[in-house]
């Protein structure tokens, strides 16, 4: 009874870990993500993490913030073929559209990173991207005129890197994007929300003389695997094999989600191919030979009606309520 009094006379700023739950909007046909005990979302650690994304002090010269590479409009992709980091210097990949990173296994074209937590810290520390380094970051963080009392609140906690970390994984769970023309179409039963081309274009998208959804499968439309796609003869990016140093994985990269895809060219992990257009055309020719392409990459036939109608489908995965949601800007 003592403790009970004790905590009820305790100011509301004083308890730990009062923020309120965050309530992600689940669209319809998706599923709940999972959510780690230790980072459970409240609206102080999604709003702190969305302050620390947009904000250039996680970069060595505070040029460059998480959002530089990520722009909303686009998906949270950066529209060039590989990114750019601080004093312009350029990245070796494409950025990756973070829309529904909170369902994604692992992280990275090669998957070498388990959790978002643990994917926060890489851009940070590399020397292309922000060039400081996780210590640095906190150290500054520390001495911020803010920064520390809104972690107090978020976490209870000093800053650290686990706060910082956690509250950049905690904002990027929150970029749900489920409210396209097809999600209308197919899970919320709209049949007038895609055009009669757009429809045509998911029946042969789904058929079993595409099967493009063997790969891009799922409400993510991605089965999170690796493939080489035949791209290259010659792979300068090793791919998979750069985490699991096995020849057989060079060239194989995560299989990307197409929400958004027609806000997102470039495309490939090297941003290569500059539409949509360009990587049907790939696809349609089979590739390039390579010891470890997929053997699901096959030459396809296909009119010119059908590939405007493939083209119109992926159009209709544009989830513009997503792309201009105030929550994620």
């Amino acid at each position: 009874m003592l403790l009970i009094g004790w905590v009820a006379c305790r100011k509301p700023q004083d308890l730990p870990n009062i923020s309120p739950p965050y309530v992600l909007n689940i669209p319809e046909g998706f599923d709940a993500p999972i959510i780690p005990e230790d980072n459970a979302l409240t609206i102080a650690r999604v709003a702190l993490g969305k302050k620390l994304f947009y904000d250039p002090i996680l970069s060595r010269d505070s040029s460059v913030s998480c959002g530089s590479c990520h722009l909303l409009e686009l998906a949270f992709t950066d529209g060039l073929p590989v990114s750019k980091g601080i004093e312009n210097r350029l990245g070796f990949r494409n950025s990756p559209s973070l829309a529904n990173m909170a369902y994604h296994p692992y992280f990275f074209r090669e998957g070498g990173v388990p959790t978002l937590e643990r994917q926060v810290n890489a851009p940070i520390e590399d020397e292309t991207e922000m060039d400081f380094t996780v210590y640095d970051a906190v150290v500054r963080l520390q001495e911020h005129e803010e920064y520390p009392a809104l972690i107090k609140e978020a976490y209870d906690r000093e800053v650290d890197a686990f706060s910082l970390s956690r509250a950049l994984a905690a904002f990027q769970r929150t970029l749900i994007s489920g409210n396209s023309s097809f999600d209308q179409y197919f899970y919320q039963g709209d049949t007038n929300a895609m055009s009669s081309q757009a429809v045509r274009g998911m029946e042969l998208f789904f058929s079993d003389a595409l099967a493009c959804s063997s790969c891009h499968s799922g409400f993510n439309f991605t089965n999170y695997a690796f493939e080489n796609t035949g791209i290259y003869e010659v792979y300068e990016d090793p791919g998979r094999a750069r985490f699991t140093n096995v020849e057989a994985d060079w060239g194989k990269m995560k299989v990307p989600s197409l929400r958004n895809v027609a806000q997102t060219a470039p495309y490939m992990h090297d941003g290569s191919f500059e539409t949509l257009d360009d990587v049907l055309e790939h696809y349609i020719t089979g590739g390039q030979v390579h010891p470890n392409k997929s053997d699901k990459v096959k030459p396809l036939v296909l009119s010119t009606t059908e590939k405007e109608e493939i083209i119109a489908f992926l159009e209709a995965l544009t989830d513009w309520e997503f792309l201009t949601n105030p929550l994620f800007n």
